[in-house]
């Protein structure tokens, strides 16, 4: 996951200094020797380093903290506030034209995953912002580019306008405006030629779509994989079409985060977007404070909901929470309630945006298997519906033809039965409110 080796060592030392009644000029002089190292790891651009370290410094010394009752939690006030100010300080939204549509250029490298984003990011426009986008294929020099758009157009029932691969980039991108204008369509989507580098025959061409489009907004799509590749490249590209946002790709993989962390101070142009794996829902507005937050450990409350309100049915949840209530809670239940948090996004994601979850013992190492929530799944669905309703009947003989019928073992069977009484138990002692630790815990059964 991104950040993970920045987070840890920056929480590790901002720990250290947490609960001080009194703060030093050495204590903060060591805190930023290792956020220093902690951020360089990460793969941050150099100057930028310099410079956050310098201004937190600055004001970690100063009257604001020194004076305070609580001196280290000031210190890590500063740090989050400078962290969420080197991302650009808040969320910079999308353009809306005042005379429709509303353009926009995507401009990247091969490999970006451009094409993918910006069916995405469409779908995004759709879904969150009520708008009706139309897709163009401008890239003319990779045919496998136009029909990689126009499937993704068909799997979101979405229209693509395509001229295929004999007409100009810049002809199409007039006729494709013209069309969404007749069509009354508000978003138009150019997705436009990339290269293995920066050229200028790219460059040239790029600058007599964006002549010809008058876009509002043009997008670089980054992948944040290549660290501080990604800033170089934002760089080359602003310094040639003025980009006015960047969408950072695969920030769900394995990379340090040092692209978030340096694109805005190098290019000051700020994240828009943040691709989250491969699905078409896994894009999500970029917010500066909400991933130092997170970052710091402190959790990413207002996603939290926002994933919870765009994907879980309130009606059901209060009928759920009637049944933990009244201990009526089904293996259909369950089911249901297992289909709405995979709705939101991977599990373990999830789990990291709650406030404290990097303190959780144990948390950092769960791993979340899809394989097993299939195996879980399976289980259920081979129950009858009185099984799933009484799961006190399943003797012997029972567990042997679920396990059969569901392709896994009886070992699992008992394991999932076991699980699921653990987690009874816990929702009557929330529902109960009852104080105390309960000790040993419990484990989801897809863990």
């Amino acid at each position: 996951m991104a950040f993970e080796g920045l987070s840890e060592r920056l929480q590790s030392t901002i720990q250290r200094i947490k609960g001080k009644g009194k703060v030093t000029e050495a204590d903060v002089k060591e805190m930023m020797r290792e956020v220093r190292l902690a951020l360089l790891e990460a793969d941050v651009n150099f100057k930028v380093v310099k410079d956050f370290v310098k201004r937190v410094s600055e004001r970690a010394v100063g009257q604001e903290v020194m004076t305070s009752l609580t001196p280290g939690q000031q210190v890590i006030k500063v740090v989050q506030e400078e962290l969420t100010a080197l991302m650009g300080g808040e969320q910079s939204k999308i353009a809306v034209s005042n005379r429709p549509p509303t353009v926009v250029m995507m401009v990247g490298l091969q490999g970006a995953g451009k094409t993918t984003t910006t069916g995405k990011l469409a779908n995004l426009l759709r879904k969150k912002y009520n708008r009706n986008p139309m897709l163009v294929a401008a890239d003319i020099y990779r045919p496998a580019a136009i029909k990689q758009l126009e499937t993704l157009g068909k799997q979101l029932s979405m229209p693509v306008f395509s001229l295929g691969d004999q007409v100009s980039p810049v002809e199409i991108a007039k006729r494709a405006i013209e069309e969404a204008k007749k069509e009354h369509y508000d978003y138009v989507l150019i997705d436009t030629a990339g290269r293995l580098h920066v050229d200028e025959h790219l460059m040239d061409e790029l600058r007599e779509v964006k002549e010809i489009a008058k876009p509002d907004e043009i997008f670089l799509v980054v992948d944040a994989m290549t660290g501080q590749d990604a800033v170089n490249v934002a760089e080359s590209f602003n310094e040639q079409l003025d980009i006015t946002g960047v969408v950072l790709t695969k920030l769900d993989g394995d990379t340090r985060g040092g692209a978030a962390l340096s694109v805005k101070a190098v290019t000051n142009t700020p994240i828009k977007f943040v691709g989250l794996g491969e699905k078409m829902d896994a894009i999500e507005p970029f917010h500066p404070e909400r991933m130092a937050s997170r970052i710091l450990g402190m959790g990413d409350v207002l996603t939290l909901i926002e994933k919870a309100q765009a994907n879980v049915d309130e009606q059901k949840a209060k009928e759920l929470e009637q049944k933990m209530r009244t201990m009526s809670f089904t293996f259909d239940d369950f089911l249901e309630q297992l289909d709405q948090v995979r709705k939101m996004g991977p599990l373990d994601e999830i789990l990291g945006m709650l406030p404290g979850a990097n303190k959780i013992k144990g948390l950092k190492n769960v791993q979340v298997d899809d394989k097993q929530i299939s195996h879980v799944e399976a289980i259920i669905k081979s129950m009858t519906k009185k099984e799933k309703i009484q799961p006190e009947l399943i003797n012997a003989s029972r567990k042997k033809r679920i396990a059969k019928g569901s392709g896994t073992s009886v070992q699992e069977v008992n394991r999932l039965l076991k699980q699921f009484e653990d987690m009874k138990k816990m929702m009557k002692q929330m529902t109960n409110m009852q104080k105390g630790k309960k000790k040993g815990g419990f484990k989801l059964p897809f863990m």
